[in-house]
């Protein structure tokens, strides 16, 4: 916790110096420039806008003003990219019905320019009313997808019943901090979790989006894919934008299709300082970059 403490006593210009790889930058300029990129080296992206915590609808609505526009910016740019969005930024924790009205909007809109909705989960309060929120929507769209995280136990069981709505996954292991009760602990724990799940998914049919950069889960999926002969159709890798570009290379180049998350927005050093205090590991993490920036 004393380094969580350090980096959030650190100058914003200081943070700016870690966050400018990670983050596409302030603008919706910023993102599309960044997704050009990838797209022209035949990789794909998804796009998400980088806010503050959302305490009235006014602010959810502006949130979802700020998606159709970037809905509009990837249709007009022809990029190759969808979209992902948090439930707390359109309003979850304060009116579940209005958030699933505005993700409704939004999954609309995207259907009208043929894109495709993530939405993304958060921390365990909201695991079950992001999955119900999900249900229902899925229940008449088909350009919804979810994320499930293999460190809490519940997953494989989340699986098992989203299989049968032919839900569309993104699978990570799952940033924030959980009670030993709900989530696994053991890194291997959570990797064994991890291709169970992605072993349920494939073996029903499912669409994948496998995203770690886990040396160790990448390997294992490889093996996966070819054993069961999973279709290229079917899957595809995904990692975070700045995160480990030799591994993303790697992936794009043995001919798998590799999707980049691209955040962007002018919150970047909220968005930041919130994700360190909810993960101290990924707090170490930026201070060993920030002193071994050259």
């Amino acid at each position: 916790m004393a380094i969580v403490q350090f980096v959030k006593l650190l100058p914003k210009s200081v943070v700016h110096i870690f966050a400018k790889k990670y983050v596409a930058g302030d603008t919706l300029d910023d993102g599309v420039r960044v997704v050009k990129e990838l797209n022209a080296n035949g990789i794909v992206a998804t796009m998400d806008i980088l806010g503050e915590s959302i305490k009235t609808r006014g602010e959810a609505s502006e949130t979802q003003e700020q998606y159709f526009e970037l809905l509009e910016a990837i249709d007009k740019h022809k990029l190759d990219s969808n979209i992902s969005i948090k439930p707390t930024a359109l309003g979850l924790a304060i009116d579940a019905d209005y958030c699933k009205e505005l993700i409704t909007e939004i999954i609309e809109k995207a259907k009208s320019y043929n894109n495709f909705v993530r939405i993304d989960m958060e921390d365990s309060p909201f695991t079950q009313i992001t999955i119900d929120i999900f249900k229902e929507l899925r229940a008449k769209y088909d350009n919804v997808g979810i994320v499930l995280q293999s460190y809490l136990r519940r997953t494989l069981d989340d699986v098992v019943d989203l299989n049968k709505i032919g839900a569309n996954y993104r699978l990570c292991k799952g940033i924030y901090i959980e009670p030993e009760k709900i989530a696994f602990k053991g890194r291997q724990e959570v990797r064994d979790n991890f291709l169970k799940s992605l072993e349920k998914m494939f073996e029903d049919g499912n669409y994948v989006g496998i995203a770690t950069h886990d040396d160790y889960l990448i390997k294992e999926s490889y093996s996966m894919i070819e054993e069961k002969k999973i279709p290229k159709n079917k899957y595809e890798f995904q990692m975070l934008y700045g995160v480990t570009e030799h591994l993303r290379d790697k992936i794009n180049s043995d001919g798998h299709k590799i999707r980049i998350y691209v955040p962007y927005g002018e919150h970047w050093y909220a968005y930041s300082i919130r994700r360190l205090q909810e993960n101290p590991q990924v707090a170490w993490y930026i201070t060993k970059s920030i002193f071994s920036f050259k």
